[in-house]
């Protein structure tokens, strides 16, 4: 692809992905570099249509990850500063605190784990009897829990269009419809054609393309050493709401990115009841009739996705069993919440989480950021990403910034 006639740029940092981590980088370079021009290219007809906008909206504490790491340290501030951007600019959210319970004896030192690493993340963390979850879920049943008063929840899709509107006017374009099939590298900048056959040319590119990264990091020459293999989360609505107050979640297994299904009350009052956790077919694969043999023959050709297979099957199993039945699923939410039945649950919109995984089959644990000659690649931000994604954003506009210096 030629174009770099005459050394013109169109912009300074072209930014790939339209999600609230490409549009937290674009805000955050307009704040921290005014004046560089900056232009986003997304491919849907707007923001947030993929991970960001089909979550369940929770600004999770940081409360489950290891302390010290990306995640933890970004998600523990992120969730502060997006309470604040949130009441900053009149987006509906609110600090709800959320339960972790203990259903079952075993999980008992695991939560007792997660005291501890809550507290050396510096969460509030509160422990809770039985009679004490009773008082903040009248409905929910367990052993032991957890009380984590930073939790709470918000519109992502809401913020990320804020975030957009905010760059724009400060100078950034941000192009709708625009997805990028070429990308030409060479030692005095970047150029990247579109579908449409719009070719833009930059000093730096950042590749925030969430489920399409990897692809898009190969498009520039670089091969990552991780594939994104998608996993489809699947939801239903609680058709009875005054069972949860809040937000209620079950202990976590440590070796799974997973959170297990858990109860949700979202901004609009509704109850989100999941994710289960399934392969999907397609990396925009939002229930199984969607299948794209290419893109599943890309996951299925990565060493990586058959030694998950092999070393998580008895795991992978229970999804997919809770997947095809619904009275499966149904008794996982029992656990938590006994009186729930399974005519109490209606289908919700599912969303795709774009896990990277390495080569060995090892799911990527933390954020994953990858930097090439005038290029900043973003290879793993599933959640805790959207409440992390003001942090994010700067970091990523930080390594943006230093290439473009060099």
């Amino acid at each position: 692809m030629s174009g770099f006639g005459g050394g013109m740029f169109d912009c300074d940092v072209l930014v790939i992905g339209g999600g609230i981590i490409g549009l937290s980088t674009a805000y955050a370079l307009t704040r921290a570099a005014p004046g560089t021009r900056v232009t986003v290219l997304e491919k849907e007809p707007g923001p947030a249509r993929h991970q960001t906008g089909r979550n369940s909206g929770v600004i999770h504490s940081g409360i489950y990850y290891r302390p010290g790491s990306l995640k933890a340290r970004f998600a523990v501030r992120g969730a502060a500063e997006m309470v604040k951007f949130c009441a900053e600019y009149g987006l509906p959210h609110e600090v709800t605190g959320k339960l972790i319970v203990a259903t079952e004896r075993a999980e008992l030192p695991r939560l007792h784990a997660l005291v501890q690493r809550g507290r050396e993340n510096g969460i509030p963390v509160r422990e809770l009897g039985p009679a004490q979850i009773s008082a903040y879920e009248p409905h929910v049943r367990g052993l032991a829990a957890i009380h984590v008063g930073t939790t709470g929840i918000c519109d992502y899709g809401a913020v990320a269009a804020r975030l957009a509107e905010v760059a724009g006017a400060a100078g950034a374009e941000v192009r709708y419809g625009a997805e990028v099939t070429a990308v030409d590298r060479r030692p005095w900048g970047v150029a990247v054609r579109t579908a449409g056959g719009d070719v833009v040319r930059a000093r730096v590119l950042v590749n925030c393309a969430g489920l399409h990264c990897d692809a898009v990091a190969r498009l520039a020459g670089d091969e990552p050493s991780m594939r994104i293999v998608p996993f489809r989360g699947e939801y239903y609505e609680l058709e009875r709401p005054e069972l949860v107050r809040g937000l209620v979640y079950p202990v976590p297994d440590p070796a799974f990115p997973f959170l297990g299904v858990h109860l949700t009350r979202g901004i609009d009052g509704g109850v989100h009841v999941g994710p289960n956790a399934v392969p999907a077919l397609a990396r925009e694969g939002y229930g199984w009739p969607v299948v794209r043999p290419r893109e599943l023959a890309g996951t299925v050709a990565w060493p990586g996705a058959w030694r998950i297979a092999r070393r998580h099957w008895r795991y992978g199993a229970g999804e997919l069993r809770r997947s095809l039945s619904k009275r499966a699923f149904t008794a996982s939410v029992r656990r938590l919440l006994p009186e729930a039945a399974a005519a109490d649950l209606r289908p919700a919109p599912a969303g795709v989480r774009a896990q990277a995984v390495l080569r060995d089959g090892t799911l990527v644990d933390d954020f994953l950021f990858h930097e090439a000659p005038r290029t900043v690649h973003v290879l793993n931000a599933p959640s805790p990403a959207a409440t992390a994604s003001l942090p994010i954003g700067r970091e990523v506009a930080r390594r943006a910034l230093a290439r473009m210096e060099r």
